[in-house]
C-alpha cells in the first residue's frame, strides 16, 4: 500500500471541474487511469500502489476523478452520467495537457470508460488494460437497481440487498455523494456493442478474478477482440482483484512488450 497520493490539479469539460493527477516520470510513456464506480483516482489507483508501481517502472501516470467521483463536480441528473460523456471527459483531459494519446487503464466502470474512448477517440488510445470487467461489458452485469436504492437510503442498516450494501459501505467509506453516485449508476452501465468492440485493433489485456462475479468472463470479451488477451487474476473478487500483484505484474509485463515490439 502507497497512501501518499499526489497533488491534484482541474480541468474544465463540458461545464463541469474536473481533477486529474499527473505524476510519475514526465518523460515516460503516459498512462491514463480511469477508476471505477464509486471510488476515484486515489482509491483506485493510488492506494493500491497502481501509482507507485507504474512510476517506479518509469511511465508518466495520469488519474482522474470522474465525474460524481473524488474531487470532481457531482451532478445530481443521471443524464450526465454516460459513459460515452465520461469517456469525452477523458480524451478533454489528454488534449488539457498537450498528450496526443496515450495508455489507458481502466477498472470496471473504467474500463467500460475505456471501452467508449476507444470507440469514440480511437486515435487517443494506444492499448488498452481492462480490470475487473469481462463480457459483462457488452451482456450487462446484473440487476444494479438496487444498488441506487441502497445508495439513497437512511442508512446501511436498512439495504438489505448484498451487493447494495457492499456498495453502500464503499461510498460510505469514501465519504462519497451518494445523490450524485445513484445517478451514476443508472446511467453509466451503457453496454459496449459487440461489432464495435470488435473493432478495436489495439492490443489490449482484460484482467478478471476468479471469484469476481460481477465482470463476466474475460476470456469470451477477449476472443470478440483482434489483439485482445485475457488474464485470471486467482483468488480475487471484484473488489480485491485491483490492487493484486499478479495483475500489476502482467500490466507491467504488457507494456514492457509493447515497448519493445
Amino acid at each position: 500500500m502507497n497512501l501518499d497520493a499526489p497533488p491534484f490539479s482541474s480541468f474544465r469539460n463540458d461545464g463541469l471541474d474536473l481533477a486529474y493527477f499527473d505524476d510519475g516520470d514526465p518523460a515516460g510513456d503516459p498512462v491514463l487511469l480511469i477508476h471505477g464506480f464509486a471510488s476515484s483516482a486515489s482509491v483506485n489507483w493510488v492506494y493500491p500502489g497502481w501509482l507507485r508501481t507504474l512510476g517506479d517502472a518509469g511511465y508518466r501516470v495520469i488519474g482522474i476523478d470522474n465525474r460524481g467521483h473524488g474531487g470532481s463536480a457531482k451532478p445530481h441528473d443521471p443524464e450526465a452520467y454516460h459513459p460515452t460523456a465520461m469517456a469525452a471527459d477523458a480524451a478533454a483531459l489528454l488534449s488539457h495537457l498537450g498528450i496526443p494519446d496515450a495508455h489507458v487503464m481502466g477498472y470496471s466502470m473504467g474500463a467500460r470508460i475505456s471501452a467508449f474512448l476507444a470507440i469514440e477517440h480511437p486515435d487517443r488510445v494506444r492499448s488498452l488494460v481492462f480490470g475487473g470487467l469481462g463480457i459483462g461489458m457488452c451482456d450487462g452485469v446484473g440487476d444494479w437497481d438496487p444498488i441506487a436504492d441502497a445508495l439513497l437510503a437512511p442508512s446501511l442498516d436498512d439495504v438489505s440487498h448484498e451487493r447494495g450494501r457492499m456498495f453502500r459501505a464503499f461510498a460510505d467509506q469514501t465519504k462519497s455523494d451518494r445523490l450524485a453516485l445513484a445517478a451514476c449508476i443508472r446511467t453509466s452501465r451503457d453496454l459496449v456493442r459487440r461489432d464495435d468492440i470488435a473493432r478495436v485493433d489495439i492490443p489490449t489485456l482484460i484482467g478478471v478474478g476468479t471469484k469476481d462475479d460481477i465482470a463476466g468472463s474475460p476470456h469470451e470479451l477477449a476472443e470478440l477482440m483482434p489483439r485482445a488477451v485475457a488474464l485470471d487474476i486467482p483468488n480475487r473478487d471484484h473488489m480485491l482483484a485491483v490492487g493484486d500483484r499478479v495483475f500489476k505484474k502482467a500490466a507491467l509485463d504488457f507494456y514492457s512488450e509493447l515497448a519493445g515490439s
